[in-house]
């Protein structure tokens, strides 16, 4: 006898929601948002900083950073480097606040921002349009008729009812 597995109550309703398309749009639009933040990183470090670096002296902007200052309770810390001579010289460890990265970043989220921005308006400008080409091609409501006026005799009737009621 075969035993009979019964599936989870959510399997259902997982399986109309990836099937529907949402999942799948999702995972689409992940991954483009992947492959532009990519472009406008690019964007960012190739052609915006290259001209902000005219600005700064000719300085990788991306290397930006100032050293914060040891606390007098803390041992510091040494490493051993290679200088240019090829000697070994041993230094004090700093600790950088690099801001440079931190601007690269701000500066692709803008760029990001601003392009997804002029896409929504273009999507919104687009769906405008064919709504006024619905409406444009919807016939006009037909209104209905005002019911017709009573007529004389059941003017007349009424009155004669309300006189009666009256009498009562």
């Amino acid at each position: 006898m075969k035993k009979i597995i019964k599936k989870p109550s959510w399997w259902e309703e997982f399986k109309a929601f990836a099937i529907k398309g949402n999942a799948m749009a999702l995972a689409v639009g992940t991954i483009i948002g992947g492959a532009f933040s990519t472009i406008t990183k690019s964007v960012t470090n190739d052609l915006i900083m290259p001209i902000v670096n005219i600005f700064l002296g000719g300085a990788d902007f991306s290397e930006a950073k100032i050293a914060l200052p040891r606390m007098p309770w803390v041992e510091p810390t040494y490493e051993t480097v290679v200088n240019a001579d090829g000697e070994e010289v041993v230094q004090e460890v700093l600790n950088y606040l690099t801001y440079g990265n931190f601007i690269s970043a701000v500066i692709n989220f803008l760029i990001l921002a601003f392009v997804v921005f002029f896409i929504v308006k273009m999507i919104n400008k687009l769906s405008e349009i064919g709504k006024k080409e619905e409406e444009e091609a919807a016939p006009a409501p037909v209104e209905e008729p005002a019911p017709p006026a009573p007529s004389a005799e059941e003017v007349l009737l009424t009155e004669i009812r309300d006189l009666l009621k009256e009498r009562k």
